[in-house]
C-alpha cells in the first residue's frame, strides 16, 4: 500500500521501550481518489514508531465498496523494506515491476521484498463488496537493504483449541506461535499472527523474551496483560516477558505482531526506507528521472521498472521537506 499524504511526515524511528503496557490510537487517513478510502494509521506516530522491524501499519475497514470505492492504488515505489498484505473480507489484485500479478485473499499472507527498489500496485477487485484487512510494512536491515526485489505467497493452516473460558483459532503468517511456524524466510525474527477469540477466552501465549509484541485489536475488545485494548488500538508490550495473556471481554479478533528491537535508525518518508535524508533524496530523485522518463517514451531505465499492464500512471513523489530529515533519539 502507499502512503498517499501529499505531505508525508519525516520519521528518524528508533527505540524507547516503557516498562508496561503501552496503548496507541490509530488517525485517520484518506488513500485519495474521488470518494478517499479511509485507513487508520497506527505505525508510525511520535509516541512509538517501530515494534521489532514492523515499521508501519494501516488497518482498514469493513468497508463498502460501493460507498466507498474501495482500494485503487496506482503503481508506486517502495525501498528498503517488505510489505505484508492480510485481508479479513474482500480481494485486491497486486501487480508489481519483478513480474508477480496475483490476488491478496482473506487468510494469505503476501509479502513484497523491494530491495533496492520496486513497484507496485493494489486494487480490490470487481467482485468485491466489502473490504477489511491490515496492510504492514517491514523495515529491512542494513545487511538485507539491497536484496533482490521479489514476492512471496503463503497460506497459513489454522490451528484451533478451547480453554476453560472458550474457544480459539489462530493463523501464524510470520515466525512461530502456538505450535505453528511459518515457512517463509524474513531478514529478521519476525511473529505475525491473527488470533481469533470468543467471548471470555483467555489463552496464554509462550513467546520469546527477546521480542517486543503489538496487539492491535480488529474486532472486539481483550486484556492484553489484564490491561485494556479496544478496537483499533494497538497495545505495545515491552521485551522482558516469556507469555503473553490475552483476555477476550466480547468476541474479539486481534493481529499480533512482534520481534526483537530493531537496533538500527532509520528514515522512512513517503514509501521510502534508509537511513538517512540523502538516502531519501536519492530515492526520490530516482523514481522520478524514472517515470518521467517512461512518460516520455525515451525508455528511462531505473531501480523501480513498473508493473508490466498497469491500467494507471504511476504516482509522482510528493515534494521533499524544506529541511533536512535529521536522526533523533
Amino acid at each position: 500500500m502507499s502512503n498517499t499524504e501529499t505531505s508525508p511526515d519525516e520519521m528518524v524511528c528508533g527505540a524507547d521501550a516503557p516498562a508496561g503496557l503501552q496503548v496507541l490510537t490509530p488517525r485517520d487517513v484518506p488513500l485519495g481518489g474521488p470518494r478517499a478510502m479511509t485507513v487508520r494509521r497506527t505505525l508510525p506516530q511520535r509516541e512509538r514508531s517501530l515494534v521489532g522491524a514492523w515499521c508501519f501499519l494501516d488497518h482498514y475497514g469493513p468497508d463498502d465498496v460501493s460507498e466507498t470505492g474501495g482500494m485503487d492504488v496506482p503503481p508506486h515505489p517502495h525501498t528498503g523494506l517488505q510489505t505484508v498484505s492480510w485481508l479479513f473480507s474482500g480481494t485486491v489484485e497486486h501487480r508489481d515491476s519483478a513480474g508477480f500479478h496475483a490476488d491478496v485473499r482473506p487468510g494469505e499472507l503476501n509479502l513484497m521484498t523491494s530491495g533496492r527498489g520496486i513497484s507496485h500496485s493494489e486494487r480490490s477487485t470487481a467482485d468485491t463488496t466489502v473490504l477489511h484487512g491490515a496492510q504492514l510494512w517491514v523495515a529491512l536491515p542494513q545487511h538485507a537493504r539491497f536484496v533482490e526485489k521479489t514476492f512471496e505467497h503463503y497460506a497459513p493452516p489454522t490451528v484451533d483449541g478451547r480453554t476453560a473460558e472458550g474457544a480459539w483459532s489462530a493463523q501464524v503468517f510470520l515466525g512461530s506461535l502456538l505450535g505453528s511456524t511459518s515457512p517463509v524466510v524474513t531478514h529478521t525474527p519476525l511473529l505475525g499472527a491473527e488470533l481469533r477469540l470468543d467471548r471470555g477466552t483467555v489463552l496464554e501465549l509462550d513467546v520469546d523474551p527477546t521480542f517486543e509484541h503489538g496487539v492491535l485489536v480488529d474486532t472486539g475488545a481483550v486484556l492484553a496483560d489484564a490491561d485494556p485494548v479496544a478496537k483499533d488500538e494497538l497495545g505495545y508490550l515491552a521485551p522482558g516477558r516469556d507469555r503473553i495473556t490475552l483476555r477476550a471481554t466480547e468476541d474479539s479478533r486481534v493481529l499480533l505482531i512482534g520481534g526483537p528491537p530493531f537496533g538500527e535508525q532509520i528514515v522512512m518518508w513517503w514509501n521510502f526506507v534508509g537511513r538517512s535524508h540523502d538516502d531519501v533524496v536519492e530515492y526520490r530523485a530516482a523514481w522520478q528521472a524514472e517515470i518521467d522518463g517512461k512518460q516520455a517514451g525515451d525508455g528511462s531505465d531505473g531501480p523501480f521498472g513498473l508493473p508490466e499492464g498497469d491500467p494507471e500512471a504511476p504516482l509522482p513523489a510528493p515534494a521533499l521537506p524544506n529541511a533536512r530529515i535529521r536522526p533523533r533519539g
